[in-house]
């Protein structure tokens, strides 16, 4: 049997909403152990630039940002680990978790900042470019300034998608949407706002062949007609999906509250308590709505707050 390693504070994921739950709790002699995941720095990873969060008037990269975060976190001797958690207990008055590695670590509290992995349509060209950091993203409100003045293509056919065409709308010349049925998942009110959008183009039962290209970046997509089988090329710069996104929360399920699609319940709003006391969840993992990096640093405080509080009243 593996030794039993005890901590005040387990990390589970990394990325704005760990690394300010890290830094916090450092701050508080919490003395947090972090298991980075499987997707060191989360999302913003595989996001080329960051204009909007508040502190870098000049932009910085997703990485570069994520290793400032990494780094102001060891500062305060947070314990940053490889790896990541592969499954817990949280049935007894015991927070158990084991890591990938093998070892075995009861916690006092424990923050689950593990976010939410985008869904992408999965075209080797399309992930191609999104890798390249050439003209491919999950997220409008992120990236839709660098194609102001440009013409974008938008995938998906639920609210959220609505939501970002909509928005793209108001930086770009033009957006199209390719609906793959002929209707759209959204709410009517949603529906009718993007049909009455003049600059959106709607194409029902249309599904992408190939994000189009070259050195620099996206010039356009080939669609096909799924009824007609017809095919033609839209010319563009940007092009975004918008079918969703999986929350990584799967080994927790059997001890967290969560919703139909996976995200974890906030047991009282306002705070970032779970179902189970002693275990916080801050950031994508439970937040479907705002999904940003600067909302996901302030759940990440506030689960470090709250863990805080929780040590001090047992210790009390």
């Amino acid at each position: 049997m593996s030794e039993i390693e005890k901590t005040n504070c387990l990390i589970i994921g990394s990325g704005p909403a760990g690394y300010t739950a890290a830094i916090y709790a450092a701050r508080a002699d919490m003395n947090p152990v972090m298991y980075e995941g499987l997707q060191p720095g989360g999302q913003l990873t595989t996001t080329n630039e960051v204009e909007n969060f508040p502190g870098y008037p000049e932009g910085i990269t997703g990485p570069e940002m994520m290793i400032e975060l990494k780094k102001q976190a060891q500062r305060f001797d947070t314990d940053v680990r490889p790896g990541f958690i592969e499954k817990v207990d949280f049935s007894g008055d015991v927070h158990k978790c084991w890591s990938d590695d093998g070892k075995e670590i009861h916690a006092k509290t424990v923050i689950i900042a593990t976010g939410a992995s985008a869904k992408y349509l999965g075209l080797p060209s399309e992930q191609k470019y999104l890798e390249m950091g050439g003209g491919v993203s999950a997220c409008a409100v992120c990236d839709g300034f660098f194609y102001k003045g440009q013409e974008t293509v938008i995938v998906g056919a639920g609210d959220s998608a609505c939501e970002e065409a909509h928005y793209l709308s108001k930086l770009c010349t033009k957006v199209t949407m390719l609906v793959r049925r002929d209707e759209f998942r959204a709410s009517k009110i949603m529906e009718d706002r993007v049909k009455k959008t003049e600059n959106i183009e709607i194409l029902f039962n249309t599904e992408t062949e190939e994000v189009l290209g070259d050195d620099n970046g996206v010039t356009g997509v080939r669609v096909i007609n799924n009824k007609t089988k017809e095919t033609h090329e839209i010319p563009c710069t940007g092009f975004f999906v918008a079918i969703g996104h999986k929350p990584n929360t799967d080994i927790f399920k059997d001890y967290l509250n969560t919703d139909e699609v996976g995200y974890i319940s906030y047991e009282q709003p306002g705070t970032s308590r779970t179902n189970v006391a002693g275990v916080f969840v801050a950031g994508d993992a439970a937040d479907k709505t705002y999904r940003q990096a600067v909302t996901a640093a302030g759940t990440g405080c506030m689960a470090a707050l709250d863990a805080e509080r929780y040590l001090a009243a047992l210790e009390g």
